[in-house]
């Protein structure tokens, strides 16, 4: 069985506290606050209020008996500007607060050290597609290492650098709301890499002997399923699609330092065609490919829902990571619907994912870092299709660890409790527990599906 079971929640869809106690702005606060950015003008400054009512977080966990808690650090609550030099002493109280809290009841605490809310004077700076940010960053964790380390001993670096990179400067969905798809999210994630490639250096130059601590990266992950697993063309179109999502990073961390060949010749094939003088991704030296190769602990990964992929050949122009793939991707058509559209509730799919990786990448430790489903927030109590999602999913994973030999560490339901979903504002919640945002109190009622897992990790706890 997984040893540890957990729920997450992240610092800008939970904390609120905005501006309290000398916070700075982050590019989330900046974002959500713009009218007109996030259904029904919503964002993130109250949000759950943990930021004064951490007490009440504590209790739901404590209910759970969870065995861990993932959370993440505000940057600019901590580092008001982004640097040591504007260092918060109320910031750093408060993730005090939270981790000794969580120790008093024996409960770990996963940490991310960076889930998209960064401070809003270093994207003035340029943000991800400046390379002063690989130190900055890297200056940041090492004081958080210093500061929370003797406490926290799991860390992830960023979340989702998938969603950085291709939401943030591709589509310019989120913030940075960048569009330059040919360009970017590759410039982006090659910093990604670095930066976190450093961070796991200093914790292993300057930690990792006193607190013994794990140090990952936490990368998203659909399953994709061939439209027809006896074509060739379709599967190696799936294996494609796995690659340029998962494998744009994993590889690198977890292969060779560098990218995976499917992306490399895509890229490279698709930019000669485009009469460019050079590739539009960006190459590491041999220097840097070894070090980048093997800086992760364990495989974290953050997943959802099964797509379907086939073959095409998508245009040259303009260029786009999307065009560069050459495949296109569907809903898996007999799977039920949820509360996000494309996000279909695909059980089997996380077997297959959890499979892969460990063919793909040795075997790693994998900890299933978030998976849940989102419903509609009017749902106060009789969630049962969270409960249903929760039952299959599991299932799955156990079949993995028990049939398959999957070396499943961890499991995290995603959320903790209805909160600020991002581009969805409050129009639709990931939660165990329903939070009524009309009230200011931000009451917090157990659902179903909180004592449906409650039991999940009864019955398989050691």
């Amino acid at each position: 069985m997984p040893e540890i079971w957990g729920v997450s929640s992240s610092a800008y869809q939970i904390e609120g506290g905005w501006n309290a106690d000398g916070k700075g702005p982050s590019v989330w606060d900046t974002f959500a606050q713009k009218p007109g950015s996030i259904p029904g003008n919503a964002n993130g400054d109250v949000a759950c209020d943990s930021y004064h009512r951490f007490e009440e977080d504590l209790y739901m966990l404590r209910a759970l008996r969870v065995k861990s808690y993932r959370f993440s650090l505000s940057w600019s609550r901590i580092f008001p500007d982004g640097l040591r030099t504007s260092l918060n002493y109320k910031g750093v109280e408060y993730y005090n607060r939270v981790i000794d809290g969580l120790a008093a009841n024996n409960i770990t605490p996963m940490v991310t050290l960076y889930h998209w809310d960064l401070p809003q004077a270093l994207q003035n700076l340029g943000g991800w597609e400046n390379t002063d940010m690989i130190d900055i960053f890297n200056d940041f964790c090492d004081f958080c290492f210093a500061t929370f380390g003797d406490r926290v001993k799991f860390w992830m670096t960023f979340n989702q650098p998938y969603t950085i990179a291709w939401s943030g400067y591709g589509l310019g969905q989120v913030p940075p709301n960048i569009k330059n798809p040919g360009i970017a999210p590759y410039r982006v994630a090659h910093n990604l890499i670095k930066a976190h490639a450093k961070v796991y250096h200093t914790y292993d130059d300057k930690y990792r002997k006193s607190q013994g601590g794990l140090v990952s990266i936490t990368l998203s992950a659909d399953w994709v399923e061939p439209k027809d697993v006896n074509v060739l063309r379709e599967v190696v179109a799936a294996d494609r699609a796995l690659q340029f999502k998962l494998g744009w990073f994993a590889h690198p961390i977890f292969k060779n330092g560098d990218y995976p060949d499917a992306m490399k010749w895509q890229v490279g094939n698709k930019s000669e065609l485009q009469d460019l003088r050079e590739t539009r991704l960006p190459l590491f030296t041999e220097e840097e490919k070894s070090f980048i190769k093997g800086t992760a602990d364990v495989f974290c990964v953050n997943h959802y829902t099964t797509k379907i992929v086939s073959h095409v050949t998508a245009r040259l122009s303009p260029p786009s990571y999307e065009h560069d793939w050459d495949f296109s991707e569907s809903e898996e058509g007999d799977s039920p619907t949820t509360a996000i559209s494309n996000q279909r509730a695909v059980a089997w799919g996380l077997r297959r994912l959890l499979n892969w990786i460990k063919e793909e990448y040795g075997n790693p430790d994998i900890y299933i870092t978030e998976n849940g489903v989102a419903t509609d927030m009017k749902t106060t109590w009789d969630d049962s299709t969270r409960v249903f999602y929760y039952k299959t999913y599991v299932d799955e994973v156990l079949k993995a660890y028990d049939l398959d030999g999957v070396k499943v560490k961890g499991y995290i339901a995603t959320s903790l409790m209805d909160s600020f979903e991002w581009l969805n504002g409050y129009n639709v919640g990931f939660g165990l527990h329903h939070v009524d945002f009309t009230n200011p109190n931000r009451p917090r009622t157990p659902k179903y599906s909180a004592h449906f897992y409650y039991h999940v990790i009864k019955d398989n706890a050691h």
